[in-house]
């Protein structure tokens, strides 16, 4: 296996298992940009894997070969309005903000499996028909050598993903909305003083943040598990978690990191396939992306400031 053949095998498989942690870490960027920690990633993700497989096998003879998209935009619902409840206990209650995360973790994965089972009598799911398919790009595949390797036999889910996160940066770099997101999360008294709605903006990202894990949990069912059991998310929420901090709360960043994080569960997988890793124990290539987590997690990589005010109430006319 030479060289090209290893790239032609393992860029498509990166950006496909990197595509649901950016959607994610795009999510928790919001939420902690606005001062909101938010551990629930995973079980936003859970959710909203949950929703898109179930309305996939409602709906596939509906909407055909649009059905995945139209179950991401459910399960991006599904993910805004268990995040609400995230967002009324830190916020309105002021409520631990970790302890929160957990119970959302906690809560999905508990109610999901439920539902499941009064669904289907089963603990798991069938196996959908419409799902995120290999594709060739339009005319991108056709450019020598680049075409091969990132345009052909691949997803559009990473696609989309990449181009979410450029929108993303600009709205939150570049536009008066992200500006007053970041004040919250900087600096809420201030931006109280200015006229911006502390608690308003903090909902606002604490939703959109949900609604993007949703998306996350979504494109990981459709492309990658193509059911839903109590092992569909394992761990991914976290790691998105891990690349949103690796990156410094920057949504390029986490992107970047997302990819490195894709990159690492892509060769836990496909690994054995490859020269280079053949002879590595697959036990060895299984816990490396969960290692790399834990790495940058602990500040091994490089620490990050997060934004001044993450994690802490903001109750109006305090000092």
């Amino acid at each position: 296996m030479g060289f090209m053949d290893v790239l032609l095998i393992l860029v498509p498989s990166t950006l496909l298992w990197a595509s649901p942690l950016i959607f994610t870490a795009l999510g928790g960027a919001f939420s902690e940009r606005s001062g909101i920690v938010n551990i629930g990633l995973e079980g936003l993700m859970v959710i909203g894997a949950f929703s898109s497989i179930v309305f996939n096998l409602a709906f596939a003879d509906t909407f055909g070969a649009a059905t995945p998209w139209v179950a991401l935009l459910v399960a991006m619902v599904m993910g805004g309005l268990l995040a609400v409840l995230h967002a009324v206990a830190s916020i309105t209650f002021r409520a631990d903000q970790v302890v929160s995360g957990v119970a959302i973790n906690l809560l999905a994965i508990g109610l999901t499996l439920f539902l499941v089972k009064r669904i289907y009598g089963k603990g798991q799911t069938d196996i959908i028909s419409e799902g995120f398919g290999k594709v060739d790009i339009p005319l991108l595949n056709k450019i020598p050598v680049i075409g091969d390797i990132f345009f052909s036999n691949t997803y559009w889910p990473p696609f989309v993903a990449i181009l979410v996160s450029v929108i993303v940066w600009y709205v939150m770099f570049k536009t008066p909305f992200g500006l007053r997101l970041r004040s919250v999360g900087e600096h809420p008294m201030a931006a109280d003083t200015m006229g911006i709605n502390v608690t308003k903006m903090r909902y606002i990202g604490v939703i959109i943040s949900g609604a993007f894990a949703g998306v996350g949990g979504g494109v990981y069912a459709q492309s990658i598990s193509s059911d839903f059991s109590h092992a569909t998310i394992s761990g991914q929420g976290f790691m998105a978690l891990a690349a949103l901090i690796f990156g410094k709360w920057h949504p390029l960043g986490a992107m970047g990191a997302a990819l490195f994080f894709g990159f690492a569960q892509s060769l836990s997988i496909i690994g054995s396939s490859i020269p280079l890793f053949e002879n590595i124990p697959s036990v060895y290539l299984l816990i490396a992306p969960y290692v790399l987590t834990i790495l940058a997690l602990t500040g091994f990589i490089g620490r990050a400031d997060a934004p001044k005010a993450l994690g802490t109430p903001y109750v109006k006319g305090s000092r």
